[in-house]
Order: C-alpha cells, then sequence, then structure tokens
C-alpha cells in the first residue's frame, strides 16, 4: 500500500512499498494477484442507487420465495421459544459491539456474563471445568477427539462413535481426526441407543476416546450411559459424552456416568432455529484444565482487592505459541454464549426443568396419537424419548414427507420407511395440525 492511499494499519511509505516489491520481483501489487477478468473488479458495482424503501420492498418480495412451513425437525438443531428479555439484554450496545475480552479492565460486564454461563455448564454437567463456548456440537466433538490424543496414556488412535451419528457432524469429526492421524469407526445400535456389548467387544488398547449422545440423534434416551463410561475407563480411553443444555436438566448428570468430556449444543437456549449455527458445550474434568480448547473466564481479585473476572485461560495459537497451543478455534460465540446464559437465568433451575419434561411429555403424547393411524407406527424405537422420535411408514418416506410438505409442514426422512419428528414448545400448538395431515396423506 502506498503511504497517500493506504490503511492507517499499514503505514507503507512508497520507498517501502517499493523496496518489499523489488524483493518479491514484481514491478506493483497487481502482480501479486491472478484474478480472472470475468470477476475482476472493474470500478462499477452495478447496482442502482434506490431509496430505502425501495429496497425493503425487494426484499420482502425475496423472502416471500421462502416456503411457509411448520418445522417438526430436530436432529440436533432446536427451537424454543427465546424471552424478550433476551433480547433486550443482548442487544445492547456495550455487549453488541464489544470484541473478544482482552483487556479485563473494559470488560468486566461481559466477563461476568461469561463466567456465568461457564459455571451453568459445570452445575448442569458435574464437571469442574467448562470454557466459555466453541462454535458449535460437531467442532467441540473434533476438539475432545484431539484432546483425547493428546492426555491419553494409551497409545490408541481409534475414535469410537455411534452408527447413528448426524453426517455432518461425522464428517467434521473426521476432518479433526484426520490432522491428528486418528481413525474414526462406528459402533451399531440397539434399538436406537448404543449396544453396550458390541462397545465392549470393540473397545480395546487400540481406542482412545468412545463418544455417546444422550440423547441420540434419534430423540431416545440413552439407558446405559455409565456401562459405556466404563468400557472407556477400562481400556484408558476417555469418555466423551453429547448433549444439549435443555437436556442436561433432567438426564443423569454426565459426571455421575463417568463422562471425562460433554460436548454439544447449548443454542437451544438463546438462539432461535438457527440451521448452520450453533453454540458448542466444551465441559471436562479438571484433570483437563490445561488442555480445554478456546479460553477460559476466571474470577481474581483487582488491586483494591475487589472481586474482578479475566480471561484466565487462553490456549489457542492466536494468543500463544503454537507448539503450545491446544486449539485453533479464533471465534468462540461469546454474544451467542451470552444470550443462552440470559435464557437460561430467565428460566431458572425449576423453569428448565419444567422445559425438558414438556419435551418428554409431548414427544410421548404426538408420537402415540401418530400410531394410532393405520399405515404408521411410532416411535419405532422401544425407548424414552425427548422431543423427538422416529416414525416407520408403510409407503415410501420421501413420498409421504412431500405429501406433508404439500400440507405445510416439514419432518426428516431418515431412511426408505422413515420418519423423524421433532416436537418442542414452539410448535406443539400444531400438534393437531400435523397428525391430522398426517392421517390426510397417509
Amino acid at each position: 500500500m502506498s503511504g497517500t492511499s493506504g490503511s492507517p494499519y499499514a503505514p507503507h511509505t512508497d520507498p517501502e512499498t517499493e523496496a518489499m516489491l523489488s524483493a518479491i520481483g514484481v514491478d506493483d501489487e497487481e502482480a501479486l494477484f491472478d484474478i480472472p477478468d470475468a470477476v475482476a473488479f472493474d470500478g462499477q458495482f452495478g447496482i442502482e442507487p434506490r431509496t430505502e424503501r425501495a429496497i425493503r420492498e425487494e426484499c420482502s418480495r425475496i423472502f416471500d420465495r421462502n416456503d411457509d412451513l411448520v418445522e417438526f425437525l430436530g436432529r440436533g438443531h432446536y427451537g424454543h421459544y427465546v424471552p424478550s428479555v433476551v433480547d433486550h439484554l443482548s442487544d445492547r450496545a456495550e455487549f453488541l459491539t464489544s470484541y473478544t475480552q482482552y483487556q479485563p479492565e473494559i470488560s468486566q460486564g461481559f466477563l461476568q456474563a461469561l463466567f456465568e454461563y461457564q459455571s451453568m455448564l459445570v452445575e448442569l454437567t458435574g464437571l469442574q471445568v467448562a470454557n466459555c463456548s466453541m462454535y458449535d456440537a460437531a467442532t467441540a466433538l473434533g476438539e475432545a477427539a484431539t484432546l483425547a490424543d493428546r492426555v491419553r496414556s494409551t497409545s490408541g488412535d481409534v475414535v469410537l462413535v455411534p452408527e447413528h451419528l448426524r453426517e455432518g457432524k461425522r464428517n467434521v469429526l473426521s476432518n479433526y481426526c484426520a490432522g491428528a492421524d486418528l481413525t474414526v469407526e462406528s459402533y451399531p445400535m440397539d434399538d436406537g441407543t448404543a449396544d453396550v456389548d458390541a462397545v465392549s467387544d470393540r473397545v480395546g488398547d487400540d481406542v482412545v476416546m468412545v463418544y455417546a449422545e444422550n440423547p441420540t440423534v434419534r430423540g431416545c434416551i440413552e439407558e446405559r450411559p455409565s456401562g459405556i463410561g466404563d468400557l472407556a475407563a477400562d481400556a484408558d480411553a476417555l469418555f466423551a459424552l453429547g448433549t444439549d443444555v435443555v437436556s442436561l436438566a433432567v438426564l443423569e448428570e454426565p459426571a455421575s456416568v463417568g463422562a471425562d468430556v460433554v460436548v454439544g449444543e447449548a443454542g437451544a437456549l438463546g438462539l432461535p432455529t438457527a440451521y448452520g449455527m450453533g453454540l458448542g458445550i466444551f465441559a471436562c474434568r479438571d484433570d483437563f484444565l490445561r488442555q480445554v480448547p478456546g479460553r477460559l473466564v476466571g474470577v481474581s481479585e483487582d488491586a483494591r482487592g475487589d472481586r474482578a473476572f479475566t480471561l484466565t485461560l487462553q490456549t489457542r495459537e492466536q494468543h500463544i505459541r503454537k507448539e503450545r497451543a491446544t486449539s485453533n478455534i479464533c471465534t468462540n460465540q461469546a454474544w451467542v454464549a451470552l444470550r443462552a446464559a440470559i435464557h437460561a437465568a430467565t428460566l431458572g433451575p425449576s423453569g428448565l426443568v419444567d422445559l425438558a419434561n414438556d419435551c418428554v411429555r409431548e414427544a410421548a403424547t404426538l408420537a402415540e396419537r401418530i400410531d394410532d393411524l393405520n399405515g404408521v407406527a411410532a416411535p419405532v424405537h422401544d425407548r424414552h424419548h425427548l422431543r423427538e422420535f422416529a416414525v416407520h411408514v408403510d409407503q415410501p418416506a420421501a413420498a409421504i414427507a412431500g405429501d406433508l410438505e404439500s400440507e405445510g409442514f416439514a419432518v426428516h426422512v431418515i431412511g426408505e420407511h422413515l420418519l423423524q419428528v421433532c416436537v418442542t414448545d414452539l410448535n406443539a400448538e400444531r400438534a393437531d395440525d400435523l397428525v391430522a395431515a398426517f392421517e390426510e396423506v397417509i
């Protein structure tokens, strides 16, 4: 950049720029880039100026092209009613304009909110350490695998995961494992939950981590999570448990079933349904304190002896030497974590339990009503369910889902004759309409 037209944050003078170009062996900056003419900027954006009103009208026409469907979709992405207080507080300028809280002297409010978020996860999981958030559940799972590779004394390189693992999550995990020379293998399921006997047959010295989900991707409550934890411990493998913040309110405490690490989604609180965006949970035993990816907020004292909050550990390569970093995670979803913390605090312990119990009760009621229809069986798995369940249809599942879409409802297709339905407080009031639509299309 030249001294006359360059950025004030990179104040290169003309002689400095010439010296750098000469060292590289080119005449000008344009020679550093190979941009095809078809996509090169020609000095004109080609966007005619319009009034604010005209732009809003055009955007409305574009949005009107979206399908107006009632979603009964889940499989890792859940929508719950977000109280207005979450928007009103999180939209304050000091939160919206804040970046990473490097400077504690000007970030005490946000740091305290993140500390409260961590504290809520510690209480829900029973583990001693929780970081102040990850990108999403998939990247948190990948970080758990690389942590296991660093901390376990076993020479194993195999990460065991459920056969019923969402494809996107499996792919992200595989990407992480490829860089660490780890291999991902699946263990079979037994009626929607882990086949513990099959896990027992597979776990050995070559396994570095065993991963299970509770609830599973099909909404089934895992019946023997402690059995999986015991098998992992006997093999000196790390036991990672996947879940979400609402489910944790009513399920067995992960620490009590032997979980070394808990990963999953916290975006079920504080966020509307946002496919493609999440908020990752990462909690673990204090043995792994210095191996936790991302950042931790801790409590200290200032010069006057007053309680103060600060980023205690920042083990990412942006902050410390690369060879000492545990992760290259950059954005830690702090603002989204703030929203989750506000939502959880608004509900309170009893409200969070009530919400989770509603997810169990409404799923059971809807499955029973769908099961009463001819040509349909629900739930497929003889298990307790939270939010969602699989449905067997005699006709091709894709055809039924297409007909339901024509009636205004979206459900998952998970097999040739299998659908999956998810019900929460946001769509429960349309359950009667969904049942009627099922009856119509069948």
